[in-house]
């Protein structure tokens, strides 16, 4: 390996390890949550971010209160899916006791169903997540280049969504 390949994976390294902190125990921490704000007003408003950057809005489980984050939408297969990189996370029970109401922000609103995928479905859409998503890739003990059998042994720990139109 010469010297620049292994000065960016030094790089890389490092920044897995700081992304991995910002998000300790599952959650964001201050500095996640300041930049995750960012992102979603970012992100809802289309600026700088590509297409398939959105802000999704569910209903507090607990609070009944609208709660915001920026995610990543991937395409596959004809469908578009919303992935978890945390695993079990808050919005995910959130969506789940909303019977998958949702609305997703970019240049206007649209009210979507999300339809959680059975795990044994969800290997190809992860790694799609994944070329799409590179903040996630330091939340997945596998790399996304790996083969498609490496995706099926984790993917009962990634909750992955079909986003389809509110009916």
């Amino acid at each position: 390996m010469n010297p620049i390949q292994a000065l960016k994976r030094r790089a890389i390294r490092g920044y897995d390890g700081l992304t991995r902190r910002m998000y300790r125990g599952g959650r964001p921490g201050p500095v996640a949550r300041v930049m995750n704000r960012v992102a979603g007003r970012q992100y809802a408003a289309g600026l700088l971010s590509p297409g398939y950057a959105m802000t999704l809005e569910v209903i507090g489980r607990r609070s009944g209160q609208p709660v915001t984050l920026p995610v990543v939408v991937a395409d596959y297969d004809g469908g578009r899916y919303l992935v978890s990189m945390l695993g079990e996370a808050n919005w995910v029970r959130n969506v789940r006791a909303a019977h998958g109401r949702a609305v997703l922000h970019r240049h206007g609103s649209d009210t979507v169903h999300l339809e959680e995928i059975d795990p044994g479905e969800r290997a190809p859409i992860l790694r799609r997540y994944l070329d799409l998503a590179p903040g996630a890739r330091p939340h997945f003990p596998i790399d996304r280049h790996a083969a498609t059998a490496e995706f099926e042994r984790i993917a009962d720990r990634y909750p992955v969504f079909r986003v389809d139109a509110a009916t």
